[in-house]
């Protein structure tokens, strides 16, 4: 078993690799609470591969990986393993992001009852032509209610406007029409091929004997190793933009606009990055930045905007959303404060606060055993670890965070998403 200690939030990971390549990580904490998120890397942008043994390249439909986090609840005995957990007072859930997808449940009793089913519904897959048609429904239904979602319309309209043939562009749940082609074949086929313990993570936090649950999993786990991988493929994306504006009426009360600068950069210094444009999303909108006064003061803005970078394996961007009624003053003066950052720099005093305002965020994560065990799933499939922070953290300067502002934050890759009322 590794150990791995990080002396500055007085934390401890606990990693065991099973000998048929499933990944464990335990982080314990002094809480009543047990969390538990066991991931497989496969999401919404995983749609072509060569699967094992094979040399025919395999296509499916957009939406499989969230219709297959649907269907794996389902077992033969009839039963739904998620009304099973909840029934025993667990708060049970899954959820499919554009690179993995996760089960989990979090509980402060029943936690080894409950770990029986949920150890059975996940290496145990029960699919059926009635249930598979038993759910296309649902799903039609999900659809829909996602595209009344002026966040979720905002964000994909930025990512189509962004990237011309990147499978960030698939939406997660797919379409009516690409999910009227999802069959127990494969869905079958997805399963073998991914949902394999070496393409998988195991991560627990909260109340736990790291050797003591490690070596109960043991005992649980019937997976076996596949001897050949599954070799996804991808789009070769270019790296102009595909579109400056795009636009959508809703029913909604105040526009909101989501600013995207697309990073073509995904190889180097993804947590420099990472904490660099966190610290800049402070900087240039946090509350006490000039920007943020200036507009707030004005009655256009009334709330502090979300700044965020995020990034997978064939991808990475900044998003910068936030609502206004003066979208066209809000945007040219956030590019005239930009433009003045990078001319004149950045003050040493705001870099300074805005630095310990991160840090303290970063933090804060490990007060919830959910968040620390989704932040390191989510990291993982990065090729990171989420202590990794805390080291890049301290070599993290305010001339690298100027950097970072001039390359990246650049007006030939930006994108402007708009989600407005509709006009009566």
């Amino acid at each position: 078993m590794q150990i791995i200690e990080n002396d500055k939030i007085k934390e401890k990971l606990y990693i065991e690799k099973l000998s048929n390549g499933l990944t464990i990580m335990v982080l314990p904490k002094k809480t009543r609470k047990k969390y538990i998120v066991w991931s497989a890397n496969f999401g919404s942008i995983d749609n072509k591969f060569y699967a094992p043994g094979e040399k025919i390249l395999t296509v499916v439909p957009d939406g499989i990986a969230h219709y297959l986090e649907h269907k794996l609840f389902e077992q033969e005995n009839g039963k739904n393993s998620l009304d099973v957990l909840c029934s025993l007072g667990v708060d049970a859930n899954a959820y499919t992001t554009n690179d993995h997808t996760a089960y989990l449940y979090e509980c402060t009793e029943n936690f080894d009852e409950a770990l029986e089913e949920f150890m059975n519904y996940v290496q145990n897959p029960y699919f059926t032509d009635e249930n598979v048609e038993k759910e296309r429904g649902i799903i039609e239904q999900e659809i829909m209610m996602y595209d009344d979602y002026p966040d979720w319309a905002l964000y994909m309209n930025a990512m189509k406007s962004m990237y011309k043939d990147n499978e960030i562009n698939i939406d997660v749940a797919g379409t009516k029409e690409t999910i009227a082609k999802i069959n127990k074949e494969k869905l079958y086929k997805i399963y073998n091929s991914f949902y394999t313990p070496e393409n998988m993570l195991m991560v627990l936090s909260g109340d736990f004997v790291p050797e003591e649950i490690i070596e109960k999993l043991k005992t649980m786990i019937t997976m076996k190793s596949n001897s050949d991988e599954t070799k996804r493929v991808y789009n070769k994306e270019q790296e102009e933009i595909v579109q400056k504006y795009v636009e959508k009426e809703m029913n909604i009360s105040i526009p909101t606009v989501l600013i995207a600068y697309k990073d073509n950069d995904l190889t180097s210094d993804k947590i420099k990055k990472d904490i660099a444009i966190d610290i800049l999303g402070t900087i240039i909108f946090g509350k006490s930045s000039k920007l943020f006064e200036k507009l707030y003061e004005e009655g256009k803005i009334f709330s502090e905007p979300s700044v965020n970078y995020e990034f997978s394996k064939t991808f990475a961007h900044i998003l910068i959303q936030l609502q206004t009624n003066y979208v066209e003053e809000v945007l040219e003066e956030t590019k005239k404060y930009l433009d003045n950052l990078k001319r004149n720099g950045i003050l040493e005093e705001d870099f300074e606060r805005a630095k310990r305002r991160v840090y303290g965020d970063l933090v804060k994560d490990y007060n919830d055993v959910a968040d620390i065990a989704t932040g390191f799933v989510n990291d993982y499939f990065k090729g990171i670890n989420s202590f990794d922070y805390f080291e890049e953290f301290n070599i993290i300067n305010k001339e690298y965070v100027e950097k970072v502002l001039k390359e990246l934050f650049v007006e030939s890759k930006k994108v402007i998403s708009v989600v407005k009322p509709i006009e009566k």
